[in-house]
């Protein structure tokens, strides 16, 4: 992806945070991104392929959170707060009100999206829980398979506005709670008391 794209698109991302995907036109971007259509549509044909190609970023984006570590001989538990930091810091303004409209009006980009994005995290979230249980951070009795499966559950379900309404918790604060559930869930006691004094020192917000 060019960097005159990647650009256009980091701008188009705010507007859609800010004033919703489906109610931005393609005139109204234009308009905020001080250029003409005509320059544009030289990167993209429609508002529909902008959708698609701002998705296809945000998952690289998100790759690009391990692609920067090296985790070789990383604790799980470490890697799991490096991770978290990152994806907080990229994707804090991330509401469930976007996640509705991208379903509602561009579902096949957005289920082709989330199938490509689960798929990366489900295998990485296995290889984690693999490397946690062998460092003797994790409990030894779990199914990595079902608690890979549920960690998806549970992230596709941060993104549900029925059960969590925009207005009252934002995506930061779901996640934070979740993640930090999720950790007490899967270590044991070494595990625990390893989390407890690792997550300040990256900055890992301490939830009330």
């Amino acid at each position: 992806m060019d960097k005159a794209l990647v650009d256009i698109l980091e701008r188009v991302r705010e507007l859609f945070f800010k004033y919703g995907v489906r109610s931005i036109s393609v005139d109204d971007i234009c308009r905020e991104l001080g250029m003409s259509k005509k320059k544009l549509y030289q990167h993209v044909a429609s508002k529909t392929e902008l959708v698609a190609r701002l998705l296809e970023l945000e998952r690289q984006n998100f790759e690009i959170i391990f692609d920067n570590h090296n985790f070789d001989g990383v604790n799980a538990i470490d890697i799991l707060l490096i991770v978290s930091r990152d994806l907080g810091d990229r994707f804090r303004d991330v509401s469930p009100s976007m996640t509705f409209d991208l379903k509602k009006y561009y579902p096949d980009i957005y289920h082709r999206h989330i199938d490509d994005r689960i798929e990366f995290i489900y295998n990485k979230i296995q290889i984690n829980l693999q490397k946690g249980i062998s460092q003797g951070m994790y409990r030894d009795d779990l199914s990595i398979e079902l608690v890979a499966r549920l960690y998806i559950r549970r992230l596709i379900d941060l993104h549900n506005p029925e059960f969590f309404p925009a207005d009252k918790f934002s995506f930061q604060t779901l996640f934070d709670v979740m993640f930090d559930n999720f950790i007490r869930g899967i270590a044991n006691a070494n595990g625990i008391e390893y989390y407890e004094k690792q997550k300040r020192k990256v900055n890992f917000k301490k939830f009330n």
